[in-house]
């Protein structure tokens, strides 16, 4: 048998990777209530929002009330995606505990998604992480099309390694290597781990799957194999990238524990108060959610007192 790790954090990413997708603009009041319920599932890790220009995302311009007004507690980082120092001095007066950076590991992807050529991107992102390493924040790293690019196709890892490179040279802490439009296969994903983990440990290494040809459990599992131990994931399967066609839902939170709780993989995590939650949002955005764990219950049947 395989030797997996016997613990896993998986951190969640709904309320930013999720919501930012949705045609509706979800109420801020609602986007606290849901942090703070996702905050009594054991989770260790919420993504709660993106300090990104409005007109860019409109579904987080309450990012500033969303941080500041939530329930901290006690265990738990709050982390908030931060494209540049402004978005940075947003986080900062937000009191968030972790500021993640991102950028793609192809050209076309990057300038779609922040509209700079990579190596214009560097600079912007070191400044990022040197102010808020100077702030005493944790920084983590996002590369998007790590595995596929919706524009270029095929993405070579020497891209990959040069991203990684330059990102933990600025200092990041953590690195989430994102399968952005979900073209990623078992095969590619030990690949590409297998350089990876030849220049970089595997305690700052994350995964971030999206199920869009259905495949983000298998690549977990090809993960657990190499060793890897943190993976980002998104209730119901919430959220798609802007600026990535093809790009549906992530790998969802509620399918994630399920497949880990029967392998006897910890996690921390809470099912019955995650799907409290999943059931409180999906009310709020108006439709069902496609994760297969949801899929098999229904509301009725659960107990959500």
């Amino acid at each position: 048998m395989n030797k997996w790790p016997e613990q896993v954090t998986i951190k969640e990413v709904g309320p930013r990777d999720g919501l930012q997708n949705e045609k509706t603009f979800i109420k801020t009041e609602d986007k606290i209530a849901w942090i703070n319920q996702l905050s009594k599932t054991g989770l260790s890790y919420i993504e709660i929002t993106s300090f990104v220009n409005p007109k860019w995302i409109p579904q987080l311009a309450d990012a500033l009330e969303v941080a500041s007004n939530i329930e901290k507690a006690p265990g738990i980082t709050y982390a908030a995606l931060v494209p540049n120092r402004k978005g940075l001095e947003g986080a900062l007066a937000a009191n968030v505990d972790e500021v993640a950076v991102f950028m793609s590991a192809s050209e076309t992807h990057n300038r779609k998604n922040i509209n700079k050529s990579m190596d214009e991107t560097f600079p912007v992102l070191k400044e990022v992480v040197v102010e808020a390493k100077k702030a005493g924040k944790t920084v983590r790293g996002y590369i998007s099309t790590v595995f596929g690019c919706p524009y270029e196709g095929p993405v070579q890892i020497e891209q990959v390694i040069k991203v990684s490179e330059n990102l933990f040279e600025m200092g990041i802490d953590e690195l989430s290597l994102g399968d952005t439009i979900g073209v990623a296969n078992p095969r590619q994903v030990q690949e590409v781990l297998t350089e990876l983990l030849k220049r970089f440990p595997k305690e700052k290494l994350a995964m971030h799957f999206h199920n869009t040809r259905g495949t983000a459990l298998a690549n977990v599992l090809a993960s657990l194999e190499m060793g890897i131990a943190i993976f980002d994931s998104s209730l119901g399967g919430l959220g798609g990238c802007p600026y990535a066609p093809g790009a549906s839902g992530n790998l969802a939170t509620d399918d994630l524990l399920y497949m880990l709780d029967g392998m006897g993989i910890s996690s921390g995590v809470q099912m019955e108060e995650l799907t409290k939650a999943a059931f409180f949002i999906q009310d709020k955005i108006g439709r069902k959610l496609n994760s297969h764990y949801l899929q098999t219950l229904n509301k009725s049947e659960c107990q959500l007192s």
